[in-house]
């Protein structure tokens, strides 16, 4: 591991540990719930249609009739019911997200995080397996249920990168924000692993397993995490002891009003000089921060550019997660407990991307050409995963390349990026803005992936997958013409540093 990565380890106390545990492995537990649905879509289809029961008679008890046990005629309507219910959860997801992020800035961060955790839990219970069970079929009850545990998952997401945001500084975010937000990736593999393992049994028993386990991480999290290392009587401001490095040059606020600040000095003429603030000898008050409000937290700066950015990339990373393994058991041929497995390496691609990605930016001090640049890569990725043959071998080397390339990314503006706009020197006086951020930006782009969801089953089912994945080319492009603006100011910023350095030496 670099030096300098030492160094920020180094700081870091047994709290810090904690906080980076829990919060990874409570969202590691949600994602591993929510990944079962992608996984079991196969043999939730043919469950739902005849075509698959080969129209025996024998697959049905006693006295049942096709009517009673299954919703559609035809694998077709299956799949596009499958879509929609991808779009329902990840809408009510997102109007979700722009309410939680609001209540976890003004209500103890451990209490909604565990509400949300435990009440997805059961709602999951009760779509999958409850509902198997009791043989209930009922598309109306389906969509009921997703509604539901789309806005009870929403509460999670700002909650974690909140606590996040509290207990690490902006020194090194990149690099442990970019290994803490492997935690959607490390669920989706164990996901896939449970999905599998316990397929064989049905359906019901892979929603069973995840589910509890999601619950049980929920109470442990109630008992167990420490939201701010004001809890402990650590200071917020140093509390990794990095504060000396936090003040120099090379590790400013990616997000500043630093240069407003220059530029008005430079206004009032080269014969003013500013004003010193004068040194208070007396200990001040701490004050509690202020929440901020929704729409002025909308119009800190970078907030709707990265929003908007991130709509498009989520669209594309959450169809690999919606669609993967159904992709491949359905294109290739291959079994449903292979496909599950198989996907996994896409998940592996973006924890080493988001790492990476994360490390280089701190290095670099900018966010957006590291982005751009993973961006422009993941366009050529996803084409030639496209052309991928039908070799297992070949087409996981494939996935890990098209995961570096896109979750990566994906992680870096959920996590990083939106810690570094929470957290920004705009919010001085009313700091209490990184969950709204963080619910804002993830909140747009769930909206892109909701809408992304059904285009989705629609183009595949109208002009096949070949047609899908430019789509997603696409998308991605949007994602680069949405940071433009942003990697134009970084590197006129770069190079304004680099020019003032050269005239020093």
């Amino acid at each position: 591991m670099p030096p300098l990565c030492c160094g920020y380890l180094s700081q870091y106390t047994h709290h810090h540990l904690v906080a980076f545990l829990l919060t990874f492995f409570s969202y590691v537990l949600l994602h591993a719930s929510r990944k079962t649905f992608s996984n079991v879509k196969v043999s939730i289809s043919a469950q739902w249609t005849p075509s698959l029961q080969n129209g025996s008679v024998s697959a049905f008890s006693p006295g049942e009739t096709w009517e009673d046990n299954h919703l559609f005629a035809d694998e077709k309507q299956a799949t596009l019911f499958l879509g929609a219910l991808d779009s329902i959860f990840l809408f009510s997801y997102a109007m979700g997200l722009y309410c939680s992020g609001v209540i976890g800035d003004r209500v103890n961060l451990r209490y909604v995080l565990c509400f949300g955790l435990c009440g997805s839990a059961t709602v999951e219970f009760m779509f999958g397996t409850l509902t198997e069970w009791l043989q209930i079929y009922n598309v109306y009850l389906y969509c009921a249920l997703w509604v539901v545990n789309g806005l009870l998952q929403s509460a999670v997401w700002p909650c974690v990168v909140a606590v996040m945001g509290n207990w690490f500084g902006k020194t090194g975010r990149g690099f442990v924000f970019g290994l803490w937000s492997a935690c959607a990736s490390v669920g989706n593999i164990l996901g896939a692993f449970l999905a599998s393992s316990v397929l064989k049994y049905g359906y019901e028993y892979a929603f069973l397993v995840t589910s509890v386990a999601q619950f049980a991480g929920g109470v442990v999290v109630f008992f167990g995490l420490i939201t701010s290392p004001k809890e402990v009587g650590l200071d917020s401001d140093s509390e990794t002891g990095l504060s000396a490095l936090e003040d120099s040059d090379s590790h400013r606020p990616l997000i500043s009003d630093e240069e407003e600040e220059d530029e008005g000095a430079a206004a009032a003429g080269p014969g003013r000089r500013r004003q010193p603030v004068p040194q208070q000898d007396e200990p001040t008050v701490e004050e509690t921060p202020r929440a901020v409000g929704f729409c002025r937290a909308f119009c800190l700066p970078g907030v709707l550019p990265y929003s908007l950015a991130y709509a498009c990339l989520k669209l594309v990373n959450y169809s690999f997660f919606f669609w993967l393994p159904f992709y491949l058991s359905n294109n290739f041929g291959w079994k449903e407990a292979e496909a599950d497995r198989l996907s996994v390496w896409y998940d592996v691609g973006g924890i080493v991307g988001g790492t990476v990605q994360g490390l280089i930016s701190d290095f670099m001090g900018k966010r957006a050409p590291v982005l751009v640049v993973t961006l422009l890569l993941a366009m050529g990725a996803l084409m030639g995963y496209s052309k991928s043959p039908n070799d297992q071998v070949i087409n996981g080397a494939l996935l890990a390349a098209t995961g570096f390339c896109i979750g990566g990314p994906s992680n870096m503006i959920s996590s990083a990026i939106s810690a570094d706009l929470g957290r920004q020197e705009a919010l001085r006086g009313s700091q209490e803005a990184l969950a709204t951020v963080t619910g804002i930006v993830d909140g747009t782009g769930s909206i892109g992936a909701a809408f992304g969801q059904y285009l989705v089953s629609l183009i595949e089912s109208k002009m096949g997958w070949t047609y899908v994945f430019y789509f997603f080319i696409v998308m991605t492009g949007g994602s680069i013409v949405f940071i433009s603006p942003l990697l134009y100011n970084e590197v006129r910023a770069m190079w304004r540093d680099r020019q003032a350095l050269r005239r020093q030496l």
